[in-house]
Parts: C-alpha cells; sequence; structure tokens
C-alpha cells in the first residue's frame, strides 16, 4: 500500500495541540517528528503522511505492516 502524503502541517499541528512552529523546530533539529518525516512540495510546503496520527499513536512511524509482514528477518 502506498503512502499518501496530503495532510498540511498546520492540520498535523491542530490534531496534534501544538503550534506549527514547534512541529518545524523539532523537525529541523532531529530530521523527523517521533519518526514522521514530511515531504518537501515543489511550492516548499511540507507534506505530512495521511495516516500519520494513527502511526504515532501505535508507534508505526516507518509505514511497516501492522501483521508481522515489515520485512525482518
Amino acid at each position: 500500500m502506498k503512502i499518501r502524503y496530503q495532510t498540511s502541517s498546520e492540520e498535523v499541528a491542530r490534531a496534534l495541540n501544538i503550534k506549527k512552529e514547534s512541529l518545524h523546530a523539532h523537525l529541523s533539529r532531529n530530521g523527523h517528528y517521533f519518526g514522521l518525516r514530511p515531504i518537501k512540495l515543489p511550492n516548499r510546503f511540507l507534506a505530512w503522511p495521511d495516516d500519520f496520527l494513527e502511526r504515532l499513536l501505535v508507534g508505526n512511524t516507518e509505514g511497516e505492516k501492522q501483521n508481522g509482514e515489515g520485512g525482518a528477518a
């Protein structure tokens, strides 16, 4: 399943009850926000994975499959 990146930083910050600036500062310092990495759009905005909240809540930040098919041998 392909990950869709259509969620804006404003939407992520609102859902997490933080400021957009805090989200960007954490991303700048660490290169990710608790394991989540957005993509940079041609207009310089960031797009976050659509399932960001679910992935943060279950700790599945790298997009592994939930049923044990994550690729680890």
